[in-house]
């Protein structure tokens, strides 16, 4: 019996099969049968949430967000310490329910790769800059940041492997609604060794028994509700992940715009000089300065020559790296133009505290974290359903018995029974008590993730701020001073009351001046579209966007 019952507990259903008739005759064999029936069924379950647990991340745990934002692919800064340092190998959204055992979670295929580094090209740190003439946004047809946001949901390739666990959600779903099979039990006892006489009697038996669990306190419906509200949180879950995508986007768009105006700054600071250095021309030619005048203009010209050709590797570079985010061709050999400038309106950005009520509103990570304490919430009611084990019900409907060996007729009957487990000192109260800590868990990760949200939200808003005050400062005061000093100069040497050190000199803080200017429009664009991702909603639009997206002449 101790064997059967091993072959049991390992749902071996072949060797039940061959072996348990040789006990089905008595009822102490159909108790021990049912006994290991339920056993079996209950192993069967926990092989079903075990699979579930390690193939779909929120089946183990609820919530544990590691997403910091503005880390979802190569070439993008994180956020200032506005974000917890989670493990890199969890998933987005890890339970609160089971953390030790989530930390054992090997590394999945499809997650996010660790950041890397912006590269210093895409702004060349030397060099003369000159604002352009006028504002360039680029041609009509060229891809604008709705067209990146579009691209970037369509194909984006973390995007579409993450899908999938939407897809896993809905099977786990179809997995916890269906009922338990009925084991089918065929068996023959009371075997001789040789054959029975009427001096040795007895007579063998054939049975066929069927044995079917139900489910009479509804684990099955708790066990659908818990699987639904997973498959919300893995919903939320991918949600959050378009969010943080949209954002590496918008910032890999963003330096492509930087990278560009920063050769429009060196193009127009060559033809600057150019004109320049014919004005000095003239007056040397006019012996009214002398040649190292004009020798100092070209080495200045040189430099911006060395500047455009970094300009032009820092542009390429900057385009390369979008073009991978969002699967595109080579933009060496399919070229493709973005539309759009540095100078944002930041006119629809509220005030912190409006900005952190729509961040409730909206955020896709805080709306998932509430959906995991609905969740850790069905978990509990599961686990209190799980007290009572279900009910089996062996029916034999047809049964034997040979009595040829005694020339009397064989018989023939059919049967029925029931077994209960009474839960007296097992009632499940380990797992309610762990369902119970886990839903308390993720009630308090809630409140930490709302405080960082909030933290989040006033740091954004602050920087937008900062950045805004900065740029309308250096545009309405301190550029114009600087170029008129300039100018001003130039009108010195040509009245011979000042040499050309002294214009270079002028020159060089105009340059740094224009450099401030031109990080001042990066920093407030960048700060700006963090509003976008810290908001969970799009606040901020381009100025000149449109709504063409190119994407078919990039297929």
């Amino acid at each position: 019996m101790n064997r059967v019952q091993t072959l049991l507990r390992r749902g071996t259903i072949a060797g039940v099969t061959l072996l348990a008739g040789a006990f089905a005759g008595t009822a102490m064999a159909q108790k021990q049968l049912a006994d290991d029936l339920i056993v079996l069924n209950a192993g069967q379950r926990a092989i079903e949430r075990e699979r579930s647990t390690s193939d779909r991340d929120p089946g183990g745990d609820f919530n544990r967000l590691n997403l910091p934002t503005g880390t979802m692919a190569p070439g993008v800064a994180l956020l200032p310490e506005v974000t917890p340092s989670f493990t890199r190998n969890r998933d987005p959204l890890a339970a609160a329910a089971n953390p030790i055992a989530t930390a054992m979670v090997p590394p999945r295929s499809e997650s996010i790769p660790a950041p890397m580094p912006m590269s210093p090209a895409a702004l060349p740190p030397g060099g003369p800059l000159e604002l352009p003439a006028s504002d360039d946004p680029g041609p009509p047809d060229g891809m604008t940041l709705e067209s990146v946001i579009l691209l970037t949901i369509e194909r984006n390739q973390s995007l579409r492997t993450r899908f999938q666990e939407i897809r896993k959600a809905d099977a786990d779903v179809l997995t916890a609604g269906l009922r338990g099979n009925p084991y089918v039990f065929g068996s023959v006892d009371s075997v001789p060794y040789g054959s029975y006489s009427p001096e040795r009697p007895g007579e063998p038996g054939y049975g066929l028994t069927v044995i079917q669990p139900f489910d009479v306190n509804n684990k099955r419906g708790h066990r659908m509700i818990a699987a639904q509200r997973a498959k919300s949180v893995t919903e939320a879950q991918y949600q959050d992940a378009v969010r943080l995508e949209i954002e590496t986007a918008s910032t890999l768009y963003t330096d492509v715009l930087a990278a560009r105006e920063t050769l429009r700054y060196v193009e127009a600071s060559i033809t600057g000089l150019r004109e320049v250095r014919r004005t000095v021309a003239g007056l040397v030619s006019g012996q009214e300065l002398g040649s190292l005048e004009v020798e100092r203009l070209d080495l200045q010209i040189e430099a911006a020559e060395i500047a455009r050709a970094e300009a032009i590797g820092a542009l390429a570079t900057a385009k390369r790296r979008l073009a991978l985010a969002l699967v595109l061709p080579n933009p060496d050999e399919v070229p493709f133009e973005i539309r759009g400038t540095l100078h944002t309106d930041t006119a629809s950005i509220p005030a912190a505290d409006e900005l952190f009520a729509i961040a409730k509103q909206h955020r896709q990570d805080l709306h998932a974290f509430f959906l995991g304490v609905q969740r850790a919430s069905a978990e509990v009611q599961l686990a209190i359903k799980e007290r009572y084990p279900d009910v089996f019900v062996l029916y034999t409907p047809w049964g034997a018995v040979d009595n040829s060996a005694l020339g009397a007729q064989n018989a023939t009957s059919w049967g029925i029974s029931g077994m209960a487990s009474i839960p007296l000192f097992n009632r499940n109260q380990g797992n309610i008590r762990r369902a119970e800590l886990s839903r308390s868990q993720a009630e308090i990760e809630v409140d930490h993730l709302m405080r960082q949200i909030e933290t989040e939200v006033r740091q954004v808003a602050s920087e937008v701020d900062i950045a805004r005050a900065r740029a309308e400062r250096i545009e309405t005061t301190i550029l114009p001073r600087a170029r008129r000093i300039r100018d001003l100069t130039m009108t010195q040497v040509r009245g011979g009351q000042a040499d050309m050190l002294d214009y270079l000199q002028a020159q060089r803080e105009y340059v740094d001046v224009v450099r401030q200017y031109r990080d001042a429009l990066l920093d407030l664009r960048r700060a700006a579209l963090r509003v976008n991702t810290v908001a969970g909603i799009r606040i901020v639009y381009d100025p000149v966007e449109n709504r063409i997206a190119p994407a078919e002449t990039l297929r």
